[in-house]
């Protein structure tokens, strides 16, 4: 579903900050990646859906490579990949449902985009989403009024409005207390089993990685430093992705 070939990315300044690094997520897989503060983790994802371009390398969606892209084709193509960040960005005044709904604007484009109004069918469908998160009995609150693991639920909802058939989570329980974190990690599990998609998930949190992961990922200093599942990776491997250099 999601293959990523010797993505390098170089910054004008000469340094790089991804090396060569290479990860595979098929659907229905969880896979998380972990790695300390400055390792690459958020600059992986964002080369993955090319909101920044990469020096070298393939991202694979679907078979299709993103990475040479640009203009129109690579809008219609990223429409299979989703992001969930760590902030749900909603918009607090409007309804739960039309912050979901508007996850189904990228697809349907010119005049409804521009307008910002949807068809019947895709409320609909945005309702069927808010229920697939446990949310439908909120679909006309104000986003205003929902706790930090509901609004993060939402933005989930709201990127499978989208459609996608890869879902990515930059640091999505980062701001959540410990039982919404868990929360998010079981339905993002459940996601990836039930809707067979593939989801990347970048956390700091190791122990929730290694409770829902399938496989753990760990990146430093822009490099890949292993890739297996999360039945053969020891504590002591993890623990040494965080040292400094120094140490």
């Amino acid at each position: 579903m999601l293959q990523v070939h010797d993505l390098t990315l170089r910054y004008p300044n000469g340094t790089l900050a991804l090396t060569r690094f290479n990860i595979a997520v098929g659907a229905g897989e969880l896979v998380i990646v972990l790695g300390g503060n400055g390792s690459g983790k958020t600059t992986l994802l964002r080369c993955i859906c090319r909101t920044l371009a990469p020096s070298a390398g393939e991202v694979r969606v679907n078979g299709i490579d993103l990475a040479p892209l640009g203009g129109e084709r690579l809008r219609r193509a990223r429409l299979e990949l989703a992001m969930i960040s760590q902030h749900a960005s909603l918009v607090r005044r409007r309804s739960v449902l039309a912050n979901v709904a508007t996850g189904a604007l990228g697809r349907l484009g010119g005049l409804w985009t521009a307008l910002g109004g949807l068809p019947a069918r895709e409320l609909a469908a945005a309702h069927g989403h808010l229920v697939e998160v446990g949310l439908g009995h909120l679909a006309h609150q104000r986003a205003s009024t929902l706790s930090g693991g509901q609004a993060q639920r939402v933005a989930i909802a709201r990127a499978l409005a989208q459609n996608p058939r890869v879902l990515l989570a930059d640091e999505p329980i980062a701001s959540l207390d410990p039982e919404a974190a868990e929360e998010i990690m079981r339905l993002l599990r459940r996601l990836a089993v039930e809707a067979n998609l593939a989801v990347l998930c970048v956390l700091h949190q190791v122990d929730l990685a290694y409770k829902y992961a399938d496989r753990l990922v760990g990146i430093r200093d822009g490099a890949m430093a292993f890739d297996l599942p999360r039945a053969e990776l020891s504590r002591e491997t993890v623990r040494q992705l965080y040292l400094s250099k120094a140490a």
